[in-house]
């Protein structure tokens, strides 16, 4: 048989041809109605042939669309492709039919073993895009080419023919009947139209012939694979009228459908698939989100409003009805005051706007509308909310668990059941308590997923406690993260053994010593014992050879902060210990001469860097120096000395000292004289404008310092009036940067001080002296009344006096 053939007059003979659109309810309705009227003896789906074992798998109760069939390369996971289907897509409907009446179900689209090797060679070697290959539900068009049937594809490379070039059969049909919008155009003629007034076909005939005309105007509208699936598609059609006599009923995207009715000899059809590429694939069901058939997700051949067309399908009856009752519940929950009168006056609007609009129902723009004037008072705010949980909607599918998947895909799922940490498709916050074991479970595998590149959490700010026992971490499932597992499964079959895998390979590919310390961090975050001594290994190793002070103290940070990891996971940190003392005290060596000479921007990045190295050396403690000492005596002694060089740029000496006042190694006088000293008539303006911008900025709290010491804002001030006019406007933009970092009180508390003038000032004060808010001096009644609650808090002992002591030394 040469291929279907069209006599004159009546219904095509041959196959059944039932042209959709893809995630269409009115397609799936129809489908269903036509597949009821026919029965035929087999259904042919759209979609790629390898998939035909996991047809059954749609039978299985927990299996809840939406969902995806996932192809990738079996060398090369990365190389992959997606097929969505809903709920109310036509082919879902078309694989369910035939499984509860018992008819054979496959798919006759070009095999995914061609699809992925399609532009092997190109970019880097990934498909691109939708519109590669083809698939069942990837497309809301009823077949635009390589939109209608095309799998979303992962990764850059194969490149689409240009955009300009493709023909959008909606658009054309909706423009032709006077519609600028193809989506309206569609819900006008189908969607609220039934499946046919006594002929469950006369939907797909009066779709084909549109379709017809289209490619007799078009041709292949710009999308030239199409013609290679195409011809895959006839052949697949013929082996079935073969196979079986009771008929056969193909379910494609109408733009197929010209091309499947035309005649085409066998020959042909295979001379077109001659010599086509391959690659070894695997095949399984993926969960799918209705986010990411979001046409706003960035999926090409997505649709508008997954939830409002899920709704259209699933509604028996009076769904506009059904719909208010929905955005109603929606807003309550959000205390909105909606109230049923709101309901029965928005479902009258939407009529009233489908009527003056000459529409047979109200579509989603009449129903927004309404909702917009009468539950939300006009607002974009709340109908925001609306369209991103009802219109676009958080529906994550399910696959069951007898569906293929690869080794670690397994050992995710049993350890996701084990933790009680399901995948959802809307993103939320999960707050984690270390200290508990469930918790730190769920700690160790999100750290080890974020190792493999499986970026299913990412970590937040936590709103409470910053402790180390506390984590915040924001998770979202997103369908792609399926790709990433595959991915990430050559690396080993268990997520633990794969994580140890991949760090110990980052450790030998890293380039920079802040990128092994970075991931010895993670490492410990992850728990990954076994691939510790490779990372320290490697960090060591680097350490030796890298010269670069700014390198050194750019590393040290996250290497020290590792160390604070051990209490709270139980993890042994001596080895990363001594790696960081011995970091340490090369950087003391190396900063002083690192730091001469500098000029301004250079001077400002190793301020940061001074600001780093001093926080490790808190976290550090009094932990000893390698040869003698402990490191925070020698960190202060390596301060003390960029203090006194004045080959050292003047931001870097004022934070020195400012380091060095605020841990109580500095008296308040002595570092008042360094200021005098510095904003003397002999230094240069921009200069001494430095040295404040290191005292005093940089977020280092420095207003409250000057709002409290009035001898170092007197000092300031008398500086700043006395700096010549023509040295005034070039360090100007230097002060304005330090202070306009201030908190608004802290700078109108300073200019009140100013304003008030120099009457007060002259020595440091401790109550507030005058200062607005501030008794005059010290109710030392009410400090001793919070003692004891202070006491309890820091875990003191002894008595007030004691604890006195106890919480200077801790404000120092």
């Amino acid at each position: 048989m040469d291929g279907p053939d069209r006599p004159g007059g009546g219904r095509p003979a041959g196959p059944l041809l039932l042209g959709v659109r893809h995630h269409g309810p009115g397609s799936a309705r129809a489908v269903r109605a036509a597949l009821e009227e026919a029965r035929p003896g087999v259904v042919l789906i759209e979609g790629p042939p390898e998939a035909d074992p996991l047809i059954p798998l749609a039978a299985e109760e927990d299996m809840r669309p939406p969902v995806a069939l996932l192809a990738h390369a079996v060398d090369e996971p990365g190389r992959s492709a997606f097929w969505p289907l809903a709920e109310f897509s036509p082919e879902w409907v078309a694989i369910r039919w035939a499984l509860e009446h018992g008819v054979p179900a496959r798919f006759i689209d070009l095999p995914a073993t061609h699809t992925l090797a399609w532009g092997r060679g190109e970019g880097d070697g990934r498909v691109d895009g939708p519109g590669s290959g083809a698939a069942p539900g990837a497309a809301d068009r009823p077949g635009s080419g390589d939109e209608a049937g095309a799998p979303e594809e992962s990764g850059p490379g194969d490149a689409a023919p240009a955009a300009e070039t493709r023909v959008d059969p909606l658009r054309v049909l909706a423009g032709t009947a006077g519609y600028d919008d193809p989506e309206r155009w569609w819900e006008d003629v189908v969607e609220h139209r039934g499946v046919g007034e006594g002929d469950a076909l006369a939907p797909f005939t009066a779709l084909e012939e549109a379709m017809t005309v289209l490619r007799e105007t078009y041709g292949g509208g710009g999308h030239d694979r199409d013609l290679v699936r195409e011809a895959h598609m006839r052949l697949r059609i013929r082996a079935a009228q073969r196979e079986f006599e009771d008929g056969v009923a193909v379910v494609c995207g109408a733009w197929h459908v010209p091309a499947l009715r035309r005649k085409a000899t066998v020959a042909a059809d295979r001379a077109l698939l001659k010599g086509l590429p391959k690659v070894k694939t695997d095949m399984t069901w993926v969960p799918w989100t209705n986010r990411r058939l979001s046409r706003v997700s960035g999926y090409g051949a997505g649709i508008d409003s997954p939830g409002w067309y899920g709704h259209l399908f699933g509604a028996p009856d009076r769904p506009v009805e059904r719909w208010m009752t929905k955005v109603a519940g929606l807003l309550r929950d959000e205390d909105r005051i909606v109230s049923s009168a709101h309901v029965i006056e928005a479902v009258r609007l939407a009529g009233a706007l489908a009527a003056v609009r000459g529409r047979p129902l109200p579509g989603l723009g009449e129903t927004t509308d309404a909702v917009r004037a009468v539950m939300c008072e006009g607002s974009d705010v709340p109908l925001a909310l609306v369209h991103d949980r009802l219109v676009v909607g958080d529906v994550l599918g399910e696959v069951p668990a007898t569906a293929p998947a690869v080794p670690l895909q397994r050992d995710l799922a049993r350890i996701q059941r084990r933790l009680r940490l399901k995948p959802e498709a809307a993103e939320r916050e999960l707050e984690l308590d270390l200290r508990k074991e469930t918790d730190a479970g769920r700690s160790r595998l999100l750290h080890r997923l974020r190792l493999l590149g499986i970026a299913w959490g990412e970590p937040a700010a936590s709103r409470g406690s910053t402790g180390t026992f506390r984590e915040t971490w924001r998770l979202r499932w997103e369908p792609e993260l399926s790709v990433r597992v595959a991915e990430a499964g050559v690396w080993g079959t268990t997520v633990l053994a794969a994580a140890t895998a991949r760090a110990e390979a980052d450790a030998a590919a890293a380039q920079a010593l802040a990128d092994v310390t970075g991931l010895a961090e993670r490492c410990l975050l992850a728990e990954l014992s076994d691939a510790l001594p490779t990372v320290m290994r490697t960090l060591a190793d680097r350490a030796a050879l890298d010269t670069d002070v700014g390198h050194l103290a750019q590393a040290l940070p996250a290497l020290v902060r590792s160390l604070r990891y051990g209490d709270v996971r139980g993890t042994d940190t001596a080895a990363l210990a001594e790696v960081a003392a011995g970091l340490a005290e090369r950087v003391f060596v190396g900063l002083p001469p690192a730091c001469a000479g500098l000029d301004a921007d250079a001077a400002e990045e190793m301020r940061r860097h001074l600001d780093a190295v001093h926080g490790a050396v808190g976290l550090l403690g009094d932990a000893p120096a390698p040869g003698h000492g402990s490191l925070r005596a020698r960190w202060q002694s390596v301060l003390r000395t960029l203090t006194a060089r004045d080959t050292v740029p003047g931001v870097i000496r004022g934070r020195s000292v400012r380091l060095l006042l605020d841990d109580g190694e500095l008296a308040q006088d002595e570092a008042a004289r360094l200021m005098g000293l510095v904003l003397s008539p002999g230094t240069p303006p921009a200069d001494a404008a430095a040295w404040i911008e290191g005292f005093v900025g940089g977020g280092s709290g420095g207003g409250m310092l000057l709002v409290h010491d009035e001898r170092l804002l007197g000092l300031v001030d008398a500086w700043l009036t006395g700096v010549p006019a023509e040295a005034f406007t070039d360090v100007l933009p230097l002060l304005r940067r330090t202070f306009s970092a201030y908190e608004p009180g802290v700078r109108r508390t300073l200019g009140e001080l100013v304003r008030r003038g120099p009457g007060a000032r002259g020595s440091t004060t401790t109550a507030g002296s005058g200062i607005p808010g501030f008794a005059p001096d010290l109710d030392t009644a009410r400090a001793d009344a919070v003692l004891p609650v202070v006491r309890l808090l820091l875990g003191l002992g002894g008595d007030d006096g004691e604890a006195r002591a106890d919480l200077a030394r801790a404000a120092r």
